[in-house]
């Protein structure tokens, strides 16, 4: 894929307090090179979308029924880039990051999508360490080699032609399982790529509210779940704001 474009989608619920320093870092370690940035905000009740507005280049749009994915399909078919890149509110971009995509969609045309994992910059280094070792290199990693796929939803890059034929993104799915039903169909349009060098900076308010262990399990069921039964296991989430 030459000339390659990218549009970075941002799904945004009640996210005031972080959204800010999201943009600020994509706008610094983009360089301008995002065909378009563009800012879901989904019926969010507080200032999140005026504080989008205020930044260069943004385009907020407003999405009214809440939910992850119907925010992520909102964001598709609003876009125009080749490769439709998802990062969370809450999120920061380092600056390798866009280079990184591009890199990896040039020099195979068998990627469908590409992901990797958080590293929590606002919780304790111990913690940090704990989730390095045991999330990434105990479970994530060795998980990744036997299915063959894996998508974190906070930080993945995917074709738009592969995203399509897929028919865009499973709305019926609130929020657990939702990177995993992403991972296993684009599985069969192309190879998914989980790389520990494509990392992103990520709020470990999850983590800190319900906590390392629970939040772990949960997420290993739901995966684990749609790879076998093609389904979440968990129905119900909350927000952490």
């Amino acid at each position: 894929m030459k000339n390659l474009t990218i549009s970075l989608i941002i799904p945004a619920y009640n996210e005031e307090k972080y959204i800010g320093a999201c943009l600020e870092a994509v706008i610094k370690n983009s360089n301008g090179k995002f065909l378009e940035i563009i800012v879901i905000d989904n019926a969010s009740t507080d200032k999140t979308s005026d504080i989008a507005k205020g930044y260069p280049g943004v385009t907020v749009i407003r999405e009214e029924k809440k939910g992850l994915t119907r925010a992520r399909q909102c964001g598709l078919e609003n876009s125009k880039g080749q490769i439709i890149a998802y990062v969370d509110a809450d999120t920061q971009i380092p600056d390798f990051w866009y280079e990184k995509i591009i890199k990896e969609f040039t020099k195979s045309d068998k990627l469908s999508c590409l992901s990797g994992p958080y590293v929590y910059y606002d919780i304790s280094k111990f913690r940090q360490f704990i989730v390095k070792i045991l999330y990434w290199y105990m479970l994530a990693m060795p998980t990744y080699w036997i299915v063959g796929y894996m998508v974190t939803g906070a930080n993945f890059a995917i074709k738009r032609d592969v995203l399509e034929k897929m028919g865009g993104f499973d709305t019926s799915i609130e929020f657990y399982g939702e990177d995993t039903n992403l991972a296993r169909r684009s599985h069969e349009y192309g190879k998914v790529k989980f790389s520990p060098s494509f990392w992103i900076y990520s709020s470990g308010r999850r983590l800190n509210s319900q906590g390392m262990y629970k939040t772990a399990i949960i997420y290993i069921l739901n995966y684990f779940s749609e790879v076998f039964f093609k389904k979440p296991n968990t129905q119900e989430y909350k927000d952490f704001r």
